[in-house]
């Protein structure tokens, strides 16, 4: 497969995924969006992974690119059908961009945590192999508050209650991580927007998250690989 990849920050990337797709000969070509890469033409990409970043869906007067960016998500998956991996900031902008709402939380949600499928989520062939409570790891200010005409919510918990979604065959988002690798809870409480954004939620206890997701991470990595697996048995590649 050809995947497409949409960044907003240079380290917050595929991770796991990288390895996944290079494995298994899938070539990739990634757009830095927030450095003014401009977005190619989608004709010749089989999947659009979009993955986080500290903006918002709503920034469009600051940042404009987001304005090609929904529209490039749009286009992909309303007009060509293809297959859609969208995580956090991408969750959300797939959400934006086929018609749903997003904004704010209370409080930003950061750290260690756990979603629940929905009814839909235990019958749809993405969490194949998925336990009904699943392990996870959060780091987001604003949630889908509103899904997309014809939108399923998958996954919830009490502080978001779309997690993850799919609209038609193969367009999904998920609002946690999934992503995560030994170096991106440092690489991320660099960016002064994430740091603040732990700080508010932890309080103390955020120089403690680095060592509590190293613990985790190797069943993570077990989850990314069968969600990867999943996704990819369900584009039948």
């Amino acid at each position: 497969m050809n995947i497409l990849v949409f960044q907003h920050l240079a380290v917050e990337h595929p991770g796991v995924f990288t390895g996944f797709w290079q494995n298994a000969g899938h070539a990739i070509t990634t757009v830095e969006l927030d450095d003014g890469e401009p977005i190619p033409p989608l004709d010749g990409f089989d999947a659009l992974v979009v993955m986080g970043g500290p903006m918002d869906v709503w920034q469009d007067t600051k940042l404009p690119w987001l304005i090609a960016e929904k529209t490039a998500i749009r286009r992909f998956v309303k007009d060509l059908e293809r297959p859609y991996l969208g995580i956090c900031l991408g969750h959300q902008l797939l959400a934006e961009a086929l018609g749903g709402r997003v904004g704010p939380m209370a409080a930003p949600e950061v750290g260690l945590g756990e979603v629940t499928l929905t009814t839909e989520g235990r019958a749809d062939p993405i969490f194949t192999g998925f336990p009904e409570r699943i392990a996870c790891f959060q780091w987001h200010g604003a949630e889908v508050k509103t899904l997309p005409p014809g939108g399923i919510s998958l996954a919830y918990n009490n502080a978001a209650a779309i997690q993850a979604m799919r609209w038609g065959r193969w367009a999904y988002g998920f609002q946690y991580h999934v992503e995560m690798t030994p170096a991106t809870v440092q690489d991320w409480q660099a960016i002064p927007a994430y740091l603040a954004s732990l700080q508010a939620a932890l309080g103390k206890d955020a120089a403690n998250l680095e060592s509590a997701v190293a613990a985790k991470l190797p069943a993570f990595a077990t989850a990314a690989r069968l969600l990867n697996d999943n996704f990819f048995a369900i584009t039948g590649r």
